[in-house]
């Protein structure tokens, strides 16, 4: 049975573990789907054990990575520094990057959403090259498996200060960005989500694993464009 073409207009990537990228890279040759990684190291070379290098997952079939993802900041020690590091190192190989940013649910509470984002996002855009691709994903921490879910509007008056943010820092940058939003997106929430005018598209977490639910995901995607 043949697959099950992706709605015209939608890019739809895909971020595996490092031992998988080959294997992704592979199975989605000759489709429209781009294979990723989920982290890159902030190292060209030298004795580091178990990082894998851009230029590693360049050869292997990855066209991009993510960088500072929540987990990665709360469970690895990818603080803004290391993130910096890790966006200057994919651009200088040429692998582009999908930077993310996240308040806690503390951060949250204290009022400081906005504080915490903007500072993420200035740490690691001096480390961005001026013609090197960027596309940003906000990933609300608390609204992440707790229970607890941000509104269409939470995201939208997130993703609007963070692109208020790029253009402050380089003019014409928000235009050119694509803003993800990444806070436990699922089938049911996904279009009211991407209905707001500052949300590009969705990181999609938990719900990418069953596969119908991803392809309902995109499908919102798809209506919003039509719409």
């Amino acid at each position: 049975m043949a697959a099950e073409p992706l709605p015209v207009g939608v890019d739809v990537w895909a971020a595996v573990s490092f031992p998988l990228v080959p294997a992704l890279a592979e199975a989605l040759a000759g489709t429209a789907i781009v294979p990723g990684a989920q982290d890159v190291s902030e190292h060209a070379q030298g004795a580091h054990t178990g990082d894998v290098a851009a230029e590693q997952l360049l050869d292997v079939g990855a066209r991009f990575a993510l960088v500072g993802h929540s987990e990665r900041r709360a469970e690895r020690g990818d603080d803004d520094r290391r993130v910096a590091a890790k966006v200057r190192r994919a651009g200088e190989a040429g692998l582009p990057v999908v930077l993310c940013v996240g308040e806690t649910l503390a951060e949250r509470d204290a009022g400081t959403t906005l504080a915490v984002v903007e500072a993420q996002l200035a740490a690691a855009l001096p480390a961005l090259a001026p013609d090197a691709p960027l596309v940003l994903a906000y990933e609300p921490v608390w609204a992440i498996g707790t229970g607890r879910n941000a509104t269409p509007g939470d995201a939208q008056s997130v993703h609007a200060a963070l692109r208020r943010a790029l253009d402050d820092a380089r003019p014409g940058l928000g235009a050119s960005t694509r803003i993800l939003y990444g806070g436990s997106v699922k089938p049911d929430n996904a279009a009211d989500l991407l209905a707001q005018p500052d949300v590009d598209g969705a990181l999609v977490g938990g719900a990418s694993l069953d596969a119908a639910a991803f392809l309902r995901i995109v499908r919102a995607a798809a209506a919003g464009l039509q719409g």
